[in-house]
């Protein structure tokens, strides 16, 4: 597993206090100054250490300042929301009205399953954001910006859970769709069953369509946009070309780019085309 993490931590945009129980038992954070820029790091949502995530607030901020939510990849088992810094500081130079979180979730290990242990993690964050919406002077239209598993994470959470229609957009890049995919099913790559097993050695075909967006995604999804890359070892093209051809029978508007020679991220060209995509459907659907 450890070649695994290493692809998937850190791979995109790196060169560009409140407890919360998981019951959802929330207090509220103190008034913030909305006509001043706002950041604090590590504000617990839960019990665990991992629960914490970082927020920042722009200036002259009303109830109608949008959010971004930054989910990290790591194959559900490591990564860090460190990793997301490159799209914090691009959101906050081309986006300066749009508020920022950067969520922590609980890593998956042998004794924690990732489903629904991360979910319910997301789930905590967005109520701590929706009980505390007039002190940080935010809007409650969210949209979600996930890489790797955090793209997984983001697009499933906003298809299969998001039951008052939160979720605004979603962007995934590299992140897996539909873990029945026979590209994954069929596969004797070392790299990609560790991946596949994370859910489960033996799960269940109803299990895993239970835990993939793919099969998760109805006419009520929000507007998507995918990125992948055509070389990567780990999520088989057919994840990101199904994923678009899914949400394009449900009549969901979506936006999607095949970088043919990228593997899990990339830079350069591709990172500039990534990036201003991404910026103008932003600046679109959130």
């Amino acid at each position: 597993m450890n070649g695994i993490k290493l692809l998937l931590v850190g791979i995109m945009m790196a060169s560009l206090s409140v407890a919360c129980s998981e019951e959802g038992t929330e207090t509220t954070v103190k008034s913030i100054n909305a006509a001043e820029y706002y950041q604090e790091l590590n504000i617990s949502y839960g019990t665990d250490s991992r629960q914490v995530f970082d927020i920042f607030l722009p200036k002259n901020r009303t109830l109608a300042t949008k959010v971004l939510i930054l989910v990290h990849g790591g194959g559900w088992t490591s990564g860090d929301k460190i990793d997301m810094h490159g799209f914090r500081d691009g959101i906050r130079k081309d986006l300066p009205d749009v508020a920022i979180v950067n969520m922590n979730y609980r890593l998956a290990d042998d004794a924690h399953n990732p489903y629904p242990m991360q979910i319910e993690d997301i789930s905590a964050v967005i109520r701590h954001l929706k009980l505390n919406q007039e002190q940080y002077t935010i809007s409650d239209d969210y949209g979600f910006i996930g890489v790797s598993a955090g793209g997984h994470l983001a697009m499933l959470w906003s298809y299969g859970f998001d039951s008052t229609n939160t979720i605004s957009m979603v962007c995934s890049i590299v992140g897996p769709t539909n873990f029945t995919d026979p590209a994954y099913v069929n596969s004797t790559d070392t790299n990609i069953r560790a991946l596949m097993d994370v859910y489960g050695v033996s799960a269940t075909t109803a299990f895993l369509e239970e835990v993939s967006p793919y099969h998760r995604a109805t006419t009520t999804a929000p507007p998507t946009i995918l990125f992948y890359g055509g070389k990567d070892p780990l999520i088989p093209t057919s994840q990101g070309t199904a994923m678009r051809d899914r949400l394009q029978e449900v009549g969901v508007t979506n936006a999607f780019t095949l970088y043919e020679n990228a593997g899990h991220g990339w830079i350069g060209f591709e990172l500039l085309d990534t990036w201003s995509k991404l910026k103008s459907f932003i600046q679109t659907h959130l």
